[in-house]
């Protein structure tokens, strides 16, 4: 019969902005992003995930749960809230930065970025992680989901990169992952267009893995899982072998996160306004806020 406990239950941290679960029957452990005040990766919620994927790799994958130990085949990165997965950066907080020319504290927000999304690729621990993405990815949001060794969405979840529309590129690791899973030529079109995709347009192009009906994304991931868990160990090395054979580095992540933050720190006031557009549109969590500015943008 199928446990499902509350993570932080058995764990010594005390999340702020994400919430756990743990499922015994296939080892899922699941964490659903509630970042506030705004849908995006704040300080606050990019040190939750950390710690919690930290725990994950210290733990070889494994926890003490109902006085046994059990173990953790998979790690799932999902949002806790409706219709958005995570809108990207903190923009407002970028703003403040840029507009105070503080490179130093938009870098240290940057690499926490990186680590986050790094131990998510490069997790150490026989674990395979997932992300499920309902709703709206934008940006980070978007590159975070991408760093995981596999991404399910719904069909009518939007995804896309729209930093072209401030004048700057995502920094946090798309190119590197896009280019892996679609050619750089692929990749760079998107970086460059600014275009937001559903997750079937995703799928077609070979981005997602697995593409679920609207509404029954956790269905869908829970039925990948049952019918690849008895080869777990052999999806897992080969995933491994995949990344010797295209090997993606942190070094590489920090390269481009410093020319996206010296980028960053060259925004002029023109640039800033249209983010400060998108900072409001991170308030309102309405796609079509966003498709309007794009939509005006490139007109």
């Amino acid at each position: 019969m199928n446990t499902v406990v509350d993570f932080q239950q058995a764990s010594i941290a005390n999340y702020q902005q994400i919430t756990t679960r743990f499922d015994s029957e296939f080892g899922v452990m699941w964490s659903f992003m509630q970042p506030e005040p705004r849908p995006c990766f704040n300080k606050i919620c990019l040190e939750d995930l950390l710690h919690y994927h930290h725990y994950v790799q210290n733990s070889n994958g494994e926890i003490f749960v109902q006085g046994k130990m059990q173990r953790i085949n998979y790690s799932v990165l999902a949002s806790g809230m409706e219709g958005v997965y995570n809108l990207g950066g903190d923009l407002s907080v970028f703003r403040d930065l840029i507009l105070a020319k503080d490179r130093a504290h938009l870098f240290e927000y940057a690499k926490l970025c990186i680590e986050s999304i790094w131990i998510l690729y490069n997790m150490q621990a026989p674990v395979t992680t997932i992300s499920l993405v309902q709703g709206q990815a934008m940006g980070g949001g978007f590159e975070g989901a991408l760093s995981t060794h596999i991404m399910v969405a719904e069909k009518s979840a939007l995804m896309g990169l729209p930093e072209v529309m401030f004048n700057l590129f995502p920094g946090m690791g798309a190119l590197s992952f896009l280019s892996r899973k679609i050619g750089m030529k692929a990749a760079e079109k998107m970086v460059r267009s600014g275009k937001i995709y559903t997750g079937e347009e995703l799928y077609q192009m070979g981005v997602v893995d697995v593409l679920a009906e609207d509404g029954q994304g956790e269905y869908a991931l829970n039925n990948w899982i049952k019918k690849n868990h008895r080869s777990l160990n052999s999806f897992q090395a080969i995933n491994r072998a995949k990344q010797r054979v295209n090997p993606l580095t942190k070094e590489e992540l920090y390269d481009i996160t410093n020319i996206w933050v010296d980028a960053a720190m060259r925004l002029d006031e023109r640039n800033l306004k249209v983010m400060e557009r998108l900072v409001r549109a991170q308030n309102t969590k309405v796609s079509a806020d966003v498709t309007s500015i794009l939509d005006k943008k490139t007109a």
